[in-house]
Protein backbone atom coordinates (compact mmCIF):
# COMPACT_ATOMS: atom_id res chain seq x y z
CA UNK A 1 0.00 0.00 0.00
CA UNK A 2 1.26 3.34 -0.87
CA UNK A 3 1.23 6.01 2.22
CA UNK A 4 0.52 9.36 1.48
CA UNK A 5 2.90 11.71 3.19
CA UNK A 6 0.51 14.41 4.38
CA UNK A 7 2.13 18.03 3.65
CA UNK A 8 1.40 22.01 4.03
CA UNK A 9 -1.59 22.36 1.83
CA UNK A 10 -1.00 24.53 -1.54
CA UNK A 11 2.94 24.60 -0.89
CA UNK A 12 5.11 24.63 -4.10
CA UNK A 13 8.37 22.99 -5.84
CA UNK A 14 9.44 23.37 -8.95
CA UNK A 15 11.87 21.52 -10.94
CA UNK A 16 13.66 22.80 -14.33
CA UNK A 17 15.50 20.43 -16.44
CA UNK A 18 18.10 22.82 -18.83
CA UNK A 19 19.84 22.36 -22.06
CA UNK A 20 23.72 22.30 -21.79
CA UNK A 21 24.92 23.30 -25.23
CA UNK A 22 28.79 24.19 -26.58
CA UNK A 23 29.55 28.08 -27.09
CA UNK A 24 30.87 26.65 -30.74
CA UNK A 25 27.54 25.94 -32.72
CA UNK A 26 25.35 25.67 -29.86
CA UNK A 27 24.44 22.02 -30.21
CA UNK A 28 24.05 19.66 -27.17
CA UNK A 29 26.91 18.51 -24.97
CA UNK A 30 28.20 15.79 -22.60
CA UNK A 31 28.98 18.65 -20.40
CA UNK A 32 27.02 17.22 -16.73
CA UNK A 33 29.64 16.20 -15.51
CA UNK A 34 32.13 19.06 -15.40
CA UNK A 35 28.94 21.44 -14.33
CA UNK A 36 28.26 19.39 -11.24
CA UNK A 37 32.14 19.10 -10.38
CA UNK A 38 31.66 23.03 -10.83
CA UNK A 39 28.92 23.50 -8.07
CA UNK A 40 30.05 20.88 -5.90
CA UNK A 41 31.00 23.15 -3.21
CA UNK A 42 28.39 26.24 -3.86
CA UNK A 43 25.81 27.00 -1.49
CA UNK A 44 22.56 27.41 -3.06
CA UNK A 45 19.00 26.56 -2.25
CA UNK A 46 17.29 23.05 -3.65
CA UNK A 47 19.32 20.80 -5.96
CA UNK A 48 21.41 20.66 -9.02
CA UNK A 49 21.34 17.07 -10.07
CA UNK A 50 21.83 15.16 -13.51
CA UNK A 51 19.02 13.99 -15.81
CA UNK A 52 19.31 11.24 -18.17
CA UNK A 53 21.57 12.39 -20.72
CA UNK A 54 24.94 14.10 -20.02
CA UNK A 55 23.33 16.62 -22.05
CA UNK A 56 20.67 17.75 -19.47
CA UNK A 57 20.71 18.63 -15.89
CA UNK A 58 18.03 19.28 -13.64
CA UNK A 59 17.46 22.16 -10.76
CA UNK A 60 14.92 22.29 -8.11
CA UNK A 61 13.64 24.67 -5.30
CA UNK A 62 13.18 24.15 -1.47
CA UNK A 63 9.42 23.86 -0.23
CA UNK A 64 7.99 27.21 -0.82
CA UNK A 65 4.97 28.95 -0.03
CA UNK A 66 4.64 31.59 -2.84
CA UNK A 67 5.61 32.60 -6.08
CA UNK A 68 7.80 34.78 -4.56
CA UNK A 69 9.25 32.16 -2.79
CA UNK A 70 10.17 30.15 -5.94
CA UNK A 71 11.31 33.36 -8.14
CA UNK A 72 14.18 33.09 -5.27
CA UNK A 73 15.05 29.86 -4.93
CA UNK A 74 15.27 29.48 -9.00
CA UNK A 75 17.25 33.01 -8.85
CA UNK A 76 19.73 31.97 -6.45
CA UNK A 77 20.25 28.50 -8.15
CA UNK A 78 20.42 30.51 -11.57
CA UNK A 79 23.32 32.74 -10.10
CA UNK A 80 25.34 29.67 -8.94
CA UNK A 81 25.11 27.86 -12.53
CA UNK A 82 25.68 30.75 -14.11
CA UNK A 83 29.14 31.21 -12.61
CA UNK A 84 29.99 27.53 -12.92
CA UNK A 85 28.91 27.46 -16.84
CA UNK A 86 31.53 30.41 -17.17
CA UNK A 87 34.45 28.50 -15.78
CA UNK A 88 33.72 25.37 -17.61
CA UNK A 89 32.76 27.09 -20.80
CA UNK A 90 29.37 25.92 -21.37
CA UNK A 91 25.95 27.18 -22.63
CA UNK A 92 22.78 26.78 -20.64
CA UNK A 93 18.99 27.42 -21.74
CA UNK A 94 15.82 26.34 -21.59
CA UNK A 95 13.58 25.35 -24.20
CA UNK A 96 11.35 22.23 -24.31
CA UNK A 97 13.51 20.40 -26.60
CA UNK A 98 16.92 21.51 -28.53
CA UNK A 99 16.36 22.90 -32.18
CA UNK A 100 18.43 20.93 -34.02
CA UNK A 101 20.41 17.94 -31.60
CA UNK A 102 20.29 14.65 -33.25
CA UNK A 103 19.30 11.74 -30.11
CA UNK A 104 22.14 9.04 -31.46
CA UNK A 105 24.84 11.79 -30.18
CA UNK A 106 23.41 11.81 -26.72
CA UNK A 107 25.08 9.47 -24.03
CA UNK A 108 22.96 8.00 -20.72
CA UNK A 109 24.49 9.68 -17.25
CA UNK A 110 26.29 6.78 -15.77
CA UNK A 111 23.60 5.33 -12.55
CA UNK A 112 22.19 2.94 -12.31
CA UNK A 113 18.25 3.83 -12.86
CA UNK A 114 19.06 5.46 -16.31
CA UNK A 115 20.95 2.41 -17.23
CA UNK A 116 17.67 0.86 -16.40
CA UNK A 117 15.76 3.05 -18.34
CA UNK A 118 17.66 2.95 -20.96
CA UNK A 119 17.79 -0.92 -20.58
CA UNK A 120 14.19 -0.95 -20.85
CA UNK A 121 13.23 2.11 -23.55
CA UNK A 122 15.69 1.45 -26.11
CA UNK A 123 16.15 4.29 -28.31
CA UNK A 124 13.30 6.21 -26.25
CA UNK A 125 15.69 6.92 -23.74
CA UNK A 126 17.76 8.98 -25.72
CA UNK A 127 15.60 10.58 -27.56
CA UNK A 128 13.81 11.76 -24.03
CA UNK A 129 16.62 14.65 -23.98
CA UNK A 130 13.61 16.90 -23.82
CA UNK A 131 13.31 19.46 -21.29
CA UNK A 132 10.25 20.05 -18.64
CA UNK A 133 9.40 21.82 -15.77
CA UNK A 134 7.81 20.14 -12.80
CA UNK A 135 5.01 21.94 -10.53
CA UNK A 136 4.26 20.55 -7.34
CA UNK A 137 1.35 21.53 -5.02
CA UNK A 138 1.15 20.35 -1.07
CA UNK A 139 -2.13 18.46 -0.76
CA UNK A 140 -3.34 17.52 3.37
CA UNK A 141 -4.51 14.05 2.22
CA UNK A 142 -4.42 11.02 -0.30
CA UNK A 143 -7.90 11.75 -1.15
CA UNK A 144 -7.28 15.71 -1.45
CA UNK A 145 -4.80 14.89 -4.02
CA UNK A 146 -6.67 12.31 -6.04
CA UNK A 147 -9.55 15.07 -6.62
CA UNK A 148 -6.39 17.44 -7.44
CA UNK A 149 -5.44 15.08 -10.01
CA UNK A 150 -8.38 14.53 -11.96
CA UNK A 151 -9.73 18.28 -11.52
CA UNK A 152 -6.71 20.34 -12.85
CA UNK A 153 -6.32 17.36 -15.81
CA UNK A 154 -9.62 19.81 -17.53
CA UNK A 155 -6.64 23.15 -17.18
CA UNK A 156 -3.42 20.78 -18.34
CA UNK A 157 -3.92 21.98 -21.97
CA UNK A 158 -3.66 26.13 -20.47
CA UNK A 159 -0.63 24.90 -19.09
CA UNK A 160 1.16 23.17 -22.41
CA UNK A 161 -0.07 26.30 -24.25
CA UNK A 162 1.64 28.90 -21.83
CA UNK A 163 5.07 26.71 -21.31
CA UNK A 164 5.29 25.59 -24.97
CA UNK A 165 9.10 26.33 -26.03
CA UNK A 166 9.82 23.68 -27.96
CA UNK A 167 8.39 24.35 -31.92
CA UNK A 168 11.59 23.31 -33.47
CA UNK A 169 13.28 19.47 -33.26
CA UNK A 170 16.21 18.26 -35.89
CA UNK A 171 16.16 21.05 -37.46
CA UNK A 172 12.91 21.50 -38.59
CA UNK A 173 9.68 24.06 -37.73
CA UNK A 174 7.47 20.88 -36.25
CA UNK A 175 4.36 23.30 -36.48
CA UNK A 176 3.74 22.10 -32.75
CA UNK A 177 4.11 24.65 -30.20
CA UNK A 178 4.98 21.90 -27.89
CA UNK A 179 7.01 19.07 -29.87
CA UNK A 180 8.38 17.99 -26.46
CA UNK A 181 5.28 16.55 -25.43
CA UNK A 182 4.89 14.18 -28.43
CA UNK A 183 7.99 12.55 -26.97
CA UNK A 184 6.56 11.85 -23.78
CA UNK A 185 3.62 10.18 -25.71
CA UNK A 186 5.76 7.19 -26.34
CA UNK A 187 5.90 5.81 -23.34
CA UNK A 188 3.71 3.22 -22.44
CA UNK A 189 2.78 4.53 -19.15
CA UNK A 190 1.85 8.13 -20.26
CA UNK A 191 -1.55 9.99 -20.38
CA UNK A 192 -3.61 10.37 -17.48
CA UNK A 193 -4.57 8.74 -14.13
CA UNK A 194 -7.53 6.68 -14.65
CA UNK A 195 -10.71 8.43 -12.96
CA UNK A 196 -10.99 6.76 -9.31
CA UNK A 197 -12.66 7.94 -6.91
CA UNK A 198 -10.03 8.77 -3.70
CA UNK A 199 -6.51 7.23 -2.53
CA UNK A 200 -8.06 3.95 -1.21
CA UNK A 201 -9.77 3.37 -4.96
CA UNK A 202 -6.34 4.46 -6.18
CA UNK A 203 -4.73 1.95 -4.21
CA UNK A 204 -6.75 -0.70 -5.04
CA UNK A 205 -5.40 0.47 -8.90
CA UNK A 206 -1.77 0.72 -7.94
CA UNK A 207 -2.06 -2.70 -6.37
CA UNK A 208 -3.03 -4.60 -9.36
CA UNK A 209 -0.75 -2.71 -11.47
CA UNK A 210 2.13 -3.57 -9.01
CA UNK A 211 0.89 -7.61 -9.19
CA UNK A 212 0.99 -7.69 -12.86
CA UNK A 213 4.73 -6.66 -12.47
CA UNK A 214 4.16 -3.36 -14.66
CA UNK A 215 5.43 -0.76 -12.11
CA UNK A 216 7.19 -0.85 -8.77
CA UNK A 217 6.65 2.67 -7.90
CA UNK A 218 5.19 6.04 -8.70
CA UNK A 219 7.91 6.98 -10.93
CA UNK A 220 7.01 4.42 -13.69
CA UNK A 221 3.95 6.41 -14.66
CA UNK A 222 4.60 9.13 -17.08
CA UNK A 223 1.34 10.81 -16.21
CA UNK A 224 1.08 14.21 -17.14
CA UNK A 225 -0.10 14.96 -13.60
CA UNK A 226 0.11 12.65 -10.66
CA UNK A 227 -0.14 11.95 -7.43
CA UNK A 228 3.45 11.84 -5.45
CA UNK A 229 2.34 10.02 -1.92
CA UNK A 230 5.93 10.24 -0.64
CA UNK A 231 5.97 14.12 -0.79
CA UNK A 232 2.46 14.29 -0.31
CA UNK A 233 2.19 16.83 -3.34
CA UNK A 234 0.17 16.34 -7.16
CA UNK A 235 2.99 16.89 -10.08
CA UNK A 236 1.71 18.48 -12.99
CA UNK A 237 4.35 17.60 -15.73
CA UNK A 238 2.89 18.90 -19.13
CA UNK A 239 5.42 22.07 -19.29
CA UNK A 240 8.19 22.50 -21.68
CA UNK A 241 10.92 24.11 -19.78
CA UNK A 242 10.35 28.23 -20.21
CA UNK A 243 13.21 30.43 -21.29
CA UNK A 244 13.60 32.54 -18.21
CA UNK A 245 12.90 31.90 -14.60
CA UNK A 246 10.48 34.41 -14.13
CA UNK A 247 7.89 32.80 -16.49
CA UNK A 248 8.49 29.49 -14.55
CA UNK A 249 7.57 31.05 -11.13
CA UNK A 250 4.66 32.38 -12.93
CA UNK A 251 3.49 28.86 -14.04
CA UNK A 252 3.81 27.85 -10.61
CA UNK A 253 1.55 30.51 -8.92
CA UNK A 254 -1.02 29.63 -11.60
CA UNK A 255 -0.73 26.10 -10.19
CA UNK A 256 -1.39 26.99 -6.64
CA UNK A 257 -3.81 29.65 -7.64
CA UNK A 258 -5.86 27.02 -9.88
CA UNK A 259 -5.37 24.33 -6.83
CA UNK A 260 -6.62 26.84 -3.85
CA UNK A 261 -9.80 27.40 -5.76
CA UNK A 262 -10.86 24.22 -6.60
CA UNK A 263 -9.96 23.18 -2.87
CA UNK A 264 -12.22 25.93 -1.62
CA UNK A 265 -15.20 25.40 -3.96
CA UNK A 266 -15.29 22.31 -5.00
CA UNK A 267 -16.35 22.89 -8.40
CA UNK A 268 -18.44 19.92 -10.35
CA UNK A 269 -15.43 17.68 -11.86
CA UNK A 270 -16.70 14.90 -14.61
CA UNK A 271 -13.35 12.88 -14.50
CA UNK A 272 -14.53 10.62 -17.06
CA UNK A 273 -15.84 13.31 -19.33
CA UNK A 274 -12.42 14.95 -18.60
CA UNK A 275 -10.49 11.80 -19.70
CA UNK A 276 -12.74 11.87 -22.97
CA UNK A 277 -12.03 14.85 -23.99
CA UNK A 278 -8.29 14.86 -22.94
CA UNK A 279 -6.58 13.82 -26.05
CA UNK A 280 -7.94 16.28 -27.99
CA UNK A 281 -7.55 18.85 -25.68
CA UNK A 282 -3.60 18.28 -25.22
CA UNK A 283 -3.09 17.36 -29.14
CA UNK A 284 -5.03 21.08 -29.39
CA UNK A 285 -2.87 23.09 -26.81
CA UNK A 286 0.31 20.98 -28.49
CA UNK A 287 -0.04 21.59 -32.22
CA UNK A 288 -1.61 25.41 -31.89
CA UNK A 289 -0.88 26.46 -28.44
CA UNK A 290 -2.70 29.59 -27.34
CA UNK A 291 -4.68 29.43 -30.80
CA UNK A 292 -6.19 25.98 -29.92
CA UNK A 293 -9.86 25.14 -29.61
CA UNK A 294 -11.11 22.48 -26.71
CA UNK A 295 -13.95 21.27 -25.95
CA UNK A 296 -15.38 21.55 -22.39
CA UNK A 297 -16.26 18.14 -20.72
CA UNK A 298 -18.79 19.49 -18.74
CA UNK A 299 -20.61 22.14 -21.31
CA UNK A 300 -19.31 19.94 -24.47
CA UNK A 301 -18.91 23.67 -25.98
CA UNK A 302 -15.88 24.22 -28.00
CA UNK A 303 -13.68 27.37 -26.41
CA UNK A 304 -10.72 29.01 -27.52
CA UNK A 305 -8.07 28.24 -25.02
CA UNK A 306 -6.40 31.70 -25.12
CA UNK A 307 -9.75 33.04 -23.87
CA UNK A 308 -10.55 30.26 -21.80
CA UNK A 309 -6.87 30.88 -19.76
CA UNK A 310 -8.33 34.39 -19.00
CA UNK A 311 -11.61 34.19 -18.35
CA UNK A 312 -10.12 30.88 -15.30
CA UNK A 313 -7.46 33.81 -14.17
CA UNK A 314 -10.58 35.71 -13.40
CA UNK A 315 -12.31 33.18 -11.70
CA UNK A 316 -9.23 32.08 -9.44
CA UNK A 317 -7.46 35.50 -8.89
CA UNK A 318 -9.75 36.17 -5.49
CA UNK A 319 -7.59 32.73 -4.24
CA UNK A 320 -4.02 34.47 -5.67
CA UNK A 321 -3.04 35.87 -1.50
CA UNK A 322 0.28 35.14 -1.40
CA UNK A 323 3.08 36.96 -2.39
CA UNK A 324 3.75 37.75 -5.82
CA UNK A 325 0.56 35.66 -6.85
CA UNK A 326 -1.66 38.88 -8.46
CA UNK A 327 1.48 40.05 -10.47
CA UNK A 328 2.01 36.51 -11.78
CA UNK A 329 -1.44 35.57 -13.28
CA UNK A 330 -1.72 39.33 -14.45
CA UNK A 331 1.54 38.59 -16.68
CA UNK A 332 -0.02 34.81 -17.72
CA UNK A 333 -3.52 37.25 -19.22
CA UNK A 334 -1.14 39.02 -20.95
CA UNK A 335 0.56 36.05 -22.40
CA UNK A 336 -2.54 34.26 -22.77
CA UNK A 337 -4.38 37.84 -24.38
CA UNK A 338 -1.37 38.23 -26.70
CA UNK A 339 -1.11 34.70 -28.12
CA UNK A 340 2.99 35.16 -27.47
CA UNK A 341 4.56 32.77 -25.89
CA UNK A 342 8.21 31.23 -25.72
CA UNK A 343 7.16 28.96 -29.32
CA UNK A 344 6.18 32.18 -30.95
CA UNK A 345 9.06 34.08 -29.50
CA UNK A 346 11.10 31.45 -30.94
CA UNK A 347 9.96 31.57 -34.52
CA UNK A 348 10.29 35.27 -34.36
CA UNK A 349 14.12 34.69 -33.51
CA UNK A 350 14.13 32.80 -36.13
CA UNK A 351 12.62 34.83 -38.97
CA UNK A 352 14.94 37.18 -37.40
CA UNK A 353 18.39 35.51 -37.51
CA UNK A 354 17.86 32.98 -40.32
CA UNK A 355 19.88 30.47 -38.51
CA UNK A 356 19.14 27.79 -35.95
CA UNK A 357 22.07 27.90 -33.86
CA UNK A 358 22.06 31.20 -33.38
CA UNK A 359 18.66 30.78 -31.88
CA UNK A 360 19.84 29.14 -29.50
CA UNK A 361 22.50 31.46 -28.55
CA UNK A 362 19.49 33.93 -28.26
CA UNK A 363 17.66 30.89 -25.80
CA UNK A 364 20.92 31.19 -23.67
CA UNK A 365 21.31 34.97 -23.46
CA UNK A 366 17.52 34.97 -22.13
CA UNK A 367 17.95 32.23 -19.48
CA UNK A 368 21.69 33.67 -18.31
CA UNK A 369 20.09 37.04 -18.40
Amino acid sequence: MLEFARSEPLTLGVELELQIVNTRDFNLTRGSSDLLAAVRRAKHPGEIKPEITESMIEISTDICTSVADVERDLAAIHAVLRNAAGVVNLGLCGGGAHPFQTWTERRIYDTPRYHRVSELYGYLAKQFTVYGQHVHVGCASGDDAVYLTQALARYMPHFIALSASSPFLQGTDTLFDSSRLNVVSAFPLSGTMPPVADWARFNEYFERMRSYGIVASMKDFYWDIRPKPEFGTIEIRVCDTPLTVRRAATLAGYAQALAAWLLAERPEVDAEGIARVYPFNRFQACRFGLHANIVDPLSRQHLDLGQDICDTIVRVLPHATRPGATDALTELVSVARERRNDARQIREQHEKRGSIPDVVRWQCEQWLG
